[in-house]
């Protein structure tokens, strides 16, 4: 079966001049941010984060002795909640692009860690009983392509999670949002880092978001890919959670 693309957003030429340099422009710019990256996403969840993530993997039915992967793990943020889920007899695995992001995970988390990208898995097969992406479906190049991988390593019956932040539907909410993160966010990152890239990272994280293609479009791409019970829970009208099962058959 041909898969057909299904790119996240449009070419940004701010950041990168084609669709080949975008892998290499993202590496690179988390390799840079990646020691002040998870004070920028406490500020930015206003401490809430942790929470939030271990309680969408609980609703997703993480749960001990399970295997899970998590896609785009960056610093470790959900890989740390799941492999507290799963427990000793279960196995979570984190997968990312970017050697600094890698590095700074094993400084935080026990777990393994695997430098890769989503859209090119390097495990068998059927390798595991959940897969998880936290906010990084804006910086694949392909969903078409990144799920189908999902599909292949997932047992029969395993489940994907994917968490993202979504445009809201209403116009002043939208409004909020857009001052948050395309002003304030990208401003205290450099304030309070002194590192430009700091601040280059989050407009790059809004303008991903601007850009990104509506959730009708990523639900249709999780069910193209083959996937059944395809779902999105919404919460405070801005931060999505993607649900989808592999059948069993």
């Amino acid at each position: 079966m041909k898969i057909v693309p299904v790119r996240p957003h449009p070419t940004l030429a701010r950041y990168y001049a084609t669709d080949d340099d975008r892998a290499g422009m993202v590496r690179s710019l988390f390799d840079s941010s990646a020691p002040h990256y998870e004070w920028v996403c406490w500020f930015m969840s206003m401490g809430t984060g942790e929470k939030y993530r271990a309680d969408c993997l609980v609703n997703a039915g993480l749960t001990t002795g399970m295997r899970v992967l998590d896609v785009a793990t960056g610093t470790g943020l959900v890989l740390r909640s799941a492999a507290a889920l799963v427990g000793p007899i279960g196995a979570a695995i984190g997968l990312d692009p970017s050697p600094g992001m890698l590095r700074e995970c094993r400084s935080k988390c026990a777990a393994p860690v695997v430098q890769g990208r989503g859209e090119h898995l390097p495990f068998p097969a059927a390798s595991f009983d959940m897969v998880s992406m936290g906010y990084a479906l804006r910086h694949v190049s392909d969903l078409s392509v990144l799920f189908a991988e999902y599909m292949r390593v997932l047992t029969p019956g395993g489940r994907v999670m994917i968490l993202e932040i979504t445009e809201p539907r209403s116009a002043p909410t939208r409004w909020l949002n857009r001052f948050f993160l395309q002003t304030v966010v990208p401003g205290v990152a450099q304030l309070s880092t002194g590192r430009p890239e700091a601040r280059r990272m989050m407009d790059y994280f809004w303008d991903t978001i601007e850009n990104c293609v509506p959730p009708e479009t990523i639900l249709a791409a999780l069910r193209d890919a083959g996937f059944d019970g395809v779902t999105r829970n919404v919460s405070g009208g801005v931060l999505s959670q993607y649900l989808a099962t592999r059948p069993l058959t």
